[in-house]
């Protein structure tokens, strides 16, 4: 499976059957869309119909589509006016790969959220803070609770991004993570065989 990063919290997750892109709000700041049609697409909060991907989800629930098990897991959002603002928590199981889309939650995981989680390969957690999303001590704490093999940082600061608040830079973040981060690729391959029993950083240029 690849992993490649587009800015914000968007990534895409493929394989050679299937395509999933979450958070492609690129347009909302200043990037360009990159939702294909043969796209899954996710959203951790409530959004717009694109009516570009083959499939949009922005809720909990299950769902099964092009071989890929998504698990969506309602969670209190990073910001959270009155309760009104809800976030989804993915799950989401390609291949023999498990990853967990964290998106901007609060940190403060349930232990039901966490044990319908289960198990994760690879989480893919925002650290950008400024109180719009988790900073890297939330993401700790959430790395901490998931015990992931592998981490992927994504929405700290980026010049060619119009972010609503300003976000933490990557140094920055990686320093308040306390892991030393693998050398930054255009492309993660992932492959079970080379996760090992020490939780490894990685760190994804934007395409």
């Amino acid at each position: 499976m690849d992993i490649q990063y587009y800015g914000a919290n968007c990534v895409r997750l493929s394989t050679k059957k299937s395509s999933v892109i979450v958070d492609d709000n690129l347009a909302e700041l200043g990037l360009k869309s990159v939702t294909k049609s043969d796209d899954i697409a996710l959203f951790t909060t409530v959004h717009a119909p694109s009516k570009v991907a083959k499939l949009e989800i922005d809720t909990p629930g299950e769902y099964e589509a092009s071989g890929v098990s998504i698990r969506g897991i309602a969670a209190r959002a990073h910001i959270d006016e009155e309760g009104q603002r809800n976030a989804t928590i993915y799950k989401i199981i390609i291949g023999d790969i498990r990853i967990a889309v964290v998106g901007h939650v609060h940190p403060d995981l349930s232990e039901d959220q966490l044990e319908t989680l289960g198990t994760v390969d690879v989480a893919i957690v925002p650290v950008g803070g400024a109180g719009y999303t988790l900073d890297p001590i939330g993401a700790v704490k959430v790395i901490k609770k998931i015990s992931p093999k592998l981490v992927i940082p994504t929405h700290y600061a980026d010049k060619a991004i119009d972010y609503p608040v300003p976000q933490v830079e990557l140094e920055e973040a990686i320093k308040g993570l306390s892991m030393e981060p693998n050398e930054p690729v255009d492309t993660l391959k992932l492959k079970t065989s080379e996760f090992t029993d020490t939780v490894q950083l990685a760190v994804l240029n934007r395409r």
